[in-house]
């Protein structure tokens, strides 16, 4: 359901709001927006009033410009001119498209990534799919999810595809983490089957091996998002 949403900025010990300042309260304001839309606080279609936003981070309507500009250009946030911003929202066919081409670039950085993770970088990975194989709490499986895959590709070095998939992951994670929720027993054990396979893959040095695991992976949720039409009503 969409609405106007209220922003609460930091507050101190002392139970004082934290004041912010041009010099960098675009920053702070964009990492709390960010962060709110992120964990679910602010629901697609919410929109974000620019003056209630300057008003209680006790800032300008410029920085707080610049962070829905940041905010909009990490995929996050909907500007429409002389009308106002709004959390980013998709129909399924978007949400559908955005899937497909996860599945075709997200196996292609993990390719280009793989030379650079040792040792210790796939035994994290691995203690990362065995942490979320263990949680029933949603958010901290989401946490983890983009902590698994997205550090999986932070050695890779392109100029293109980081920025990217860093995109389509803040686009989706809102219905991400409604396929998690959908989520019975038989399909929860396949995801997490699927994130040890693409561990050893990766261990393995099989990229040919990783990249249909991750493939597989990411089509399976579209798939799944595909049958409930009901959750982009939300």
């Amino acid at each position: 359901m969409s609405g106007v949403y209220p922003l609460t900025p930091s507050v101190s010990a002392s139970g004082q709001v934290s004041q912010t300042h041009d010099g960098n309260s675009s920053t702070r304001i964009a990492e709390f927006i960010r962060n709110a839309i992120l964990s679910g606080e602010y629901r697609p279609g919410a929109r974000i009033r620019q003056e209630d936003v300057a008003q209680r981070f006790g800032a300008s309507r410029i920085p707080v410009r610049e962070a829905l500009r940041t905010l909009k250009a990490d995929g996050l946030v909907t500007l429409v001119a002389n009308a106002g911003a709004w959390v980013s929202r998709m129909t399924p066919a978007e949400c559908s498209e955005v899937y497909e081409t996860r599945e075709r670039v997200e196996p292609l950085l993990l390719r280009y990534a793989m030379p650079g993770l040792d040792a210790v970088a796939i035994d994290h990975l691995d203690e990362l799919a065995e942490q979320m194989r263990r949680t029933h709490d949603v958010e901290e499986f989401l946490r983890l999810d983009r902590e698994f895959h997205l550090g999986s590709y932070t050695t890779a070095r392109t100029t293109v595809l980081g920025d990217l998939v860093n995109r389509l992951w803040n686009t989706t994670q809102h219905y991400r983490r409604a396929f998690t929720l959908l989520l019975e027993e038989h399909s929860a054990r396949v995801v997490h089957d699927e994130h040890h396979l693409l561990v050893t893959a990766i261990r393995d040095g099989d990229t040919d091996g990783a990249e249909a695991v991750l493939s597989g992976h990411i089509r399976r949720t579209r798939l799944a998002l595909a049958r409930h039409p009901e959750v982009f009503d939300q």
